[in-house]
């Protein structure tokens, strides 16, 4: 499979949070981003771990960091950093939202909830 695989640069994301946690009124660490369709949600050292489960459920392996400053591609099914292409707009959650987030949303003891994971997941 080559990096850019499973790739749509056309697809947007799906909006400024995780999908999961903003329903269920949850928090994330960091953001990914689905490279096939768009589906933002929480990484791998958050509590609730949406990204991930996106990739299980749909089989979209490529996830690009949903961070702003931070432009890697990551594959959940190599378990590996690859190379990918130019996304739609915009390239990161807005600059004014606080990672924990969302604000209002991030328990006091929000360190002791996360998930210790080596790699971009």
């Amino acid at each position: 499979m080559s990096s850019t695989a499973g790739i749509n640069p056309a697809a947007a994301p799906s909006g400024a949070g995780c999908v999961e946690c903003d329903q269920g009124g949850g928090w994330w660490l960091h953001l990914r981003r689905c490279a096939a369709c768009g589906h933002v949600g929480c990484c791998d050292s958050s509590p609730e771990q949406h990204a991930r489960a996106h990739f299980e459920s749909t089989g979209h392996a490529i996830a690009r960091s949903f961070e702003p400053g931070e432009s890697w591609f990551w594959d959940y099914s190599a378990g590996r950093y690859v190379d990918g292409l130019e996304l739609a707009p915009p390239q990161h959650r807005p600059i004014h939202q606080r990672s924990p987030g969302p604000e209002g949303r991030v328990p006091a003891d929000w360190r002791l909830k996360l998930h210790r994971f080596p790699g971009g997941g």
